[in-house]
């Protein structure tokens, strides 16, 4: 079963700042709560088939989330696929310019849900947990973009 959470943020940031910013893997690590991201080889992630993990949680309590990105489409789409134990399936930023000064983005997570039955069973009471942590990362995104000195 896929379960899906999407949450949509409007951001006072040109398009191109905006992607920039959202695809900058080690610097999620400022707006992304409890979490800390890390590209995996050579180069900065910003490819198909570039490898990343994420760890969140506090201190040694938590899991690592292992991602390949799959799609790779600037400014608009990138695509990754959560490859880890807890956390399977496709998940997706895209960027859409609301003029020159302004840009909508969208981060969709399409789960896999784990612990089989258990699993399906709890998704309606995690999925607005999920959802409440998606949408309080994409605020703080928002806020960072929007505060990054311009010129």
């Amino acid at each position: 079963m896929s379960a899906d959470v999407t949450v949509t943020r409007r951001v006072a940031a040109p398009a191109d700042v905006v992607w920039h910013v959202l695809t900058d893997w080690p610097a999620q690590n400022a707006w992304m709560p409890m979490t800390r991201v890390r590209v995996l080889g050579l180069g900065d992630g910003r490819e198909v088939g570039a490898r990343l993990e994420a760890w969140t949680g506090l201190g040694r309590a938590g899991f690592l989330d292992s991602m390949v990105v799959t799609a790779w489409d600037p400014p608009c789409r990138c695509e990754v696929l959560h490859t880890g134990r807890l956390v399977r399936g496709p998940g997706v930023f895209s960027v859409r310019a609301l003029g020159a000064h302004a840009a909508e983005v969208t981060w969709e997570e399409h789960l896999d849900l784990p612990f089989g039955a258990v699993g399906r069973a709890g998704w309606p009471l995690a999925r607005p947990a999920v959802r409440f942590g998606l949408g309080i990362g994409l605020r703080r995104f928002a806020r960072f973009v929007e505060r990054l000195p311009r010129g």
